[in-house]
């Protein structure tokens, strides 16, 4: 199949990560299911590119109902999806785990955890029976270096590395492919802003520093789906230059 018939659907597409992933994964030559919560969003997104290109498609990923009925609801010639790219996600709250809101720990699971993995599950019968077909899940540095106030968040990117990794072994000896990226500071989204609740707190995550990009994480995207059909690139973890993982921490204010 060229590249130019292939459906790739790519959740989240509304800012950061998944409109960058959008815009690239077009520049490819893949008609694109562009999918989120904001239509005024999406009908933004889809106007910057030819007609057709791209497919706004409103979806919440925590509407289970939505997502299961996904296949069946796309028009019949965007059905088959060729890719899949599991961009949504979010982060809620730096507080300790005795602290935080067990509302945005519902709502982390909810979005990174079953979201991810219900989509998964709807559109990977059709690349199995196809023997073509590749997921992209987007994971997290977190997912591998706890930090203060990661707890739930940092837990739901391992989930993602592990069920990805699981994904792998089941689909041994299929042409369907999966991958999981990792990235670390990344900044031009959303993430930091919906995260702390705050412009000003979210502009001081990255006062310093030269950031990963959401274009950076589209190139990685790209470069993953462009690899020849027997070539699985299992994992990538990415950080800026001015990241690095730090050592274990260790409290020196507590007596013998």
């Amino acid at each position: 199949m060229s590249q130019k018939n292939r459906v790739a659907l790519v959740t989240g597409a509304t800012a950061g990560f998944g409109h960058a992933i959008a815009l690239r994964l077009v520049r490819e030559g893949y008609r694109v299911v562009a999918t989120g919560r904001r239509q005024e969003r999406l009908d933004a997104l889809a106007g910057q590119v030819e007609a057709g290109c791209i497919l706004p498609f409103r979806l919440d990923m925590t509407d289970l109902a939505a997502v299961r009925a996904l296949p069946q609801s796309l028009p019949q010639d965007w059905r088959e999806v060729d890719v899949l790219v599991n961009n949504a996600g979010l982060a809620l709250g730096l507080e300790k785990a005795w602290q935080t809101s067990p509302q945005d720990w519902e709502t982390m699971i909810s979005t990174n955890v079953t979201g991810l993995v219900e989509i998964t599950r709807v559109l990977l019968p059709g690349m199995v029976e196809r023997n073509h077909g590749h997921v992209v899940s987007l994971g997290s540095t977190a997912g591998t270096y706890p930090y203060p106030g990661a707890n739930v968040y940092g837990a739901t990117k391992a989930f993602v590395d592990q069920f990805m990794r699981n994904l792998r072994s089941d689909l041994l000896g299929r042409q369907v492919r999966a991958t999981t990226i990792a990235p670390g500071l990344c900044g031009g989204s959303e993430f930091s802003q919906v995260r702390l609740g705050d412009a000003s707190k979210a502009s001081a995550v990255y006062e310093g520093t030269a950031p990963l990009l959401p274009e950076d994480i589209a190139e990685t995207v790209a470069w993953v789906l462009g690899q020849p059909a027997h070539v699985n690139i299992n994992h990538v973890e990415m950080m800026p230059t001015c990241q690095a993982s730090a050592g274990l921490a260790v409290d020196r204010t507590m007596s013998a």
